[in-house]
C-alpha cells in the first residue's frame, strides 16, 4: 500500500555509499536485510505477533552526485528516529530504504500507518529540502498478509517475500542442475511408460464412463496455479464437499486416522470413498495414478521431487507457517513426506518434513528420495 508517491528524476544507481551509521548501529546490506525480512516472517509465525515494513524508496534515476548526499540525510534521520527493536537496511541498494518495526500490537492497521507516516514526514521534513522529499515513496507492508487463494493464489504482497522471489546466486547452478534431472527423468519415464498409459486408458474407459484424465487446478510455488494431471480414479461429476471438510478438519488437527489396508495403523486419508471406481483403488493403491504428472514435470510447472501442490480450498485453510511449503520449493510427484511418512503422519508432521526438504534439498538429496520411491510405492503404506 503506498501512502506517499511522487515521481523521482535522479539516480544513484552508480554511487558507491559508505555504510551509513548513528553511532551504535549501522544500516544493513540488501542480502543481510532480506534475510532478516524472512527471519521475522518466521517469528511471526511462532509469537503470532505482526510486523510492519515500511520503504522508502528514491527512486531509479539519480545519477547526479550532489543529489546523493540526501540518501545520507534521509537515513540517519531514520536512525534517529526508530526503536532500538526496529531493523533497518538496504532493501534494494541505494534505492530503497526498509525499516521493519516488530513485535506489534496491532488493533487498526490504518492507524498504525497514519501514526508513522505522520511521524516519518516530520522527520524526513526536517533533514530533507522539499524538492528532495517530493523525490520519496514511502508504502506499508505488513506481515502476515492476505492471499488472493480464488485466482492466482499468490502472496498479495510479494515485498514481503524478496528472499524467495530472487534467486540466490549461489543456488543458480544446483536450481540448474535440478531442472535438468526434471527434463531428462520426466522424458524418460514417459517413454517407458507409454505401454502402461495405453493400458491404463483402456482398463478407466472400459470401467466407468467419462474422460482419462483427471484435470484440478493446484498451487504450485509462489502459489502459481496450474492444471494438475492424473488419471481419472473417481465417477465423474462427484461431490467435493466431503473432501473439503475432510481437508479443513484434517489441517486443524481435528482429523481421526481412518483404517488403511488392515494394517491397524491408519491413515490421515479418506477410506472407503464410494467416489472412487473399482479401477481407481488399483491406481490409487499403486500410485499409478501419478503417472501423467511425469507431462506436469516437463513442462515445468512440477519437480520429480518436492511437496505435493495442495488445492486452492486447502490453501485457503492453512495457518501462516503452513504457507511455506508452497513457496520455497516447486511441488513434485515425490518427496521426503512420501517416503518417509505419507499419510501415516499428521498434517503438521507433513508441513514439517516439506520444510525440511525445503532448506536443505541438494541433488544427491533429491536422487536419494527417487530411489526410495519405488519400494515405498510398493510397499503402499500409506496409500489407498
Amino acid at each position: 500500500m503506498t501512502l506517499l508517491r511522487v515521481d523521482n528524476a535522479t539516480n544513484l544507481a552508480d554511487r558507491v555509499f559508505e555504510p551509513v551509521s548513528d553511532g551504535k548501529r549501522e544500516v544493513l546490506n540488501e542480502t543481510t536485510f532480506n534475510r532478516m525480512i524472512a527471519i521475522e516472517r518466521k517469528r511471526t509465525e511462532r509469537s503470532k505477533q505482526p510486523f510492519l515494513l515500511m520503504l522508502l524508496e528514491t527512486g531509479r534515476h539519480q545519477g547526479s552526485p550532489k543529489n546523493g548526499g540526501y540518501l545520507d540525510s534521509m537515513v540517519s534521520a531514520l536512525l534517529s528516529s526508530i526503536r532500538e527493536t526496529d531493523v533497518i537496511g538496504w532493501y534494494k541498494d541505494r534505492t530503497i530504504v526498509g525499516v521493519m518495526y516488530t513485535g506489534l500490537v496491532v488493533n487498526n492497521k490504518n492507524s498504525v500507518m497514519s501514526m508513522i507516516l505522520g511521524r516519518m514526514s516530520v522527520t524526513l521534513g526536517d533533514s530533507l529540502t522539499s524538492d528532495q522529499f517530493s523525490q520519496v515513496t514511502i508504502s506499508f507492508h505488513f506481515f502476515p498478509d492476505d492471499w488472493d487463494n480464488e485466482s492466482s493464489g499468490r502472496p498479495s504482497n510479494p515485498a514481503l517475500y524478496p528472499d524467495l522471489l530472487i534467486p540466490r546466486n549461489d543456488r543458480r547452478s544446483v536450481v540448474a542442475i535440478k531442472r535438468a534431472m526434471d527434463i531428462v527423468g520426466s522424458a524418460l519415464m514417459l517413454s517407458l511408460c507409454a505401454p502402461i498409459f495405453l493400458i491404463i486408458a483402456l482398463a478407466i474407459k472400459a470401467s466407468s464412463k467419462g474422460p482419462v484424465l483427471f484435470r484440478q487446478q493446484r498451487v504450485g510455488q509462489y502459489g502459481q496455479h496450474f492444471t494438475f494431471l492424473k488419471f481419472r480414479s473417481m465417477h465423474v461429476n462427484n461431490d467435493s464437499s466431503i473432501h473439503e471438510e475432510f481437508i479443513r478438519k484434517l489441517i486443524a488437527n481435528e482429523a481421526r486416522k481412518q483404517p488403511s489396508n488392515g494394517n491397524g495403523e491408519g491413515v490421515y486419508k479418506l477410506t472407503n470413498d464410494k467416489r472412487i471406481t473399482r479401477v481407481g483403488k488399483f491406481l490409487r493403491r499403486t500410485s499409478l495414478d501419478e503417472l501423467p504428472q511425469f507431462l506436469n514435470v516437463l513442462k515445468g510447472e512440477m519437480s520429480l521431487v518436492g511437496p505435493r501442490p495442495p488445492i486452492p480450498y486447502e490453501l485457503a485453510a492453512y495457518q501462516t507457517w503452513h504457507r511455506r511449503r508452497v513457496l520455497e520449493v516447486k511441488p513434485g510427484i515425490t518427496g521426503l513426506w512420501q517416503v518417509t511418512g505419507r499419510s501415516r503422519v499428521n498434517f503438521d508432521e507433513m508441513v514439517r518434513l516439506d520444510l525440511r526438504y525445503a532448506t536443505s534439498w541438494s541433488p544427491s538429496l533429491d536422487f536419494t528420495i527417487l530411489m526410495r520411491t519405488p519400494l515405498a510405492v510398493i510397499k503402499g503404506e500409506g496409500a489407498l
